[in-house]
């Protein structure tokens, strides 16, 4: 998929990933961006800096974890942009606790790590599936290919994720709807400012900058790839999960077992 020309939707688009997106898809052309964001100033701010560069931008608050909110923004996007070619189900929150957190911080994390993706395809798949072609890009994370030491909510609603991904791609792909999942390990985002957090991340690899991923989305959605894996050696680790899963479990024991101390459940 080009971005050059296409309607395209990004939710947390205020900061972070979702903000690089917006300006790297702005800078390829795209024919028009809805931004949402909980901080409908962020959005409103980025879409007015894009719409001065000669990008059509429109900015909304949204809280992705809400249907109705999903539905008014693609309603919105489709009003004052035209049929959506891209959607980047791309908010997303993490937790940076385990078994301890919270009932609440599990179902926030469900709320908006899965069930904002499957308000996304309830919304534009009609449309899509009626002309025949579209894209959905679902921002996943390699914790839902691998694991994330200290963040048990957000380990479990990534993989919840990438297997929706999956079951859209296998469901719609013959079709003309286009799947992606991006998987990316550490990237300089407020979600990697929690304590302790940075630590995990480095671990495993380096820490990438969101205009970095931005890069690898644009060449991921050009070979129309399901997997768009900023960190390639997600691959790699996935592949040696897959093939000796108790090894991989204590490679993984040995690695946080080397890091500073993780907090303990409460009792």
């Amino acid at each position: 998929m080009q971005v050059r020309g296409a309607v395209v939707v990004i939710t947390g688009a205020a900061g972070g990933i979702g903000a690089a997106l917006a300006r790297r898809f702005a800078a390829e052309g795209a024919a028009g961006l809805l931004l949402a964001d909980l901080d409908v100033g962020g959005a409103e701010d980025l879409a007015g800096e894009l719409d001065r560069h000669g990008c059509r931008a429109v900015g909304v608050g949204s809280d992705v974890s809400r249907e109705s909110d999903v539905r008014t923004l693609v309603d919105i996007a489709e009003e004052h942009l035209g049929p959506i070619d891209l959607f980047c189900s791309n908010a997303g929150v993490g937790t940076a606790q385990g078994i301890e957190a919270a009932d609440a911080l599990w179902q926030g994390c469900w709320d908006v790590n899965v069930m904002a993706h499957v308000y996304a395809a309830r919304a534009v798949l009609p449309g899509m599936l009626a002309r025949g072609r579209g894209r959905l890009l679902n921002t996943a994370s390699a914790a839902g290919l691998l694991t994330m030491p200290g963040d048990a909510p957000y380990s479990v609603t990534k993989h919840a994720a990438v297997a929706f991904a999956e079951w859209l791609a296998v469901t719609y792909g013959s079709r003309g709807i286009g799947v992606s999942v991006l998987c990316p390990q550490g990237v300089r985002t407020a979600m990697s400012a929690y304590p302790g957090v940075e630590d995990v991340l480095t671990a495993f690899g380096a820490m990438l900058e969101p205009a970095e991923v931005a890069e690898a989305v644009v060449a991921g959605l050009a070979d129309e790839r399901f997997l768009i894996l900023p960190h390639p050696e997600v691959a790699r680790y996935e592949q040696g999960r897959a093939a000796d899963r108790d090894a991989w479990l204590t490679g993984m024991r040995d690695t946080v077992a080397a890091l500073p101390a993780l907090p303990e459940p409460a009792a």
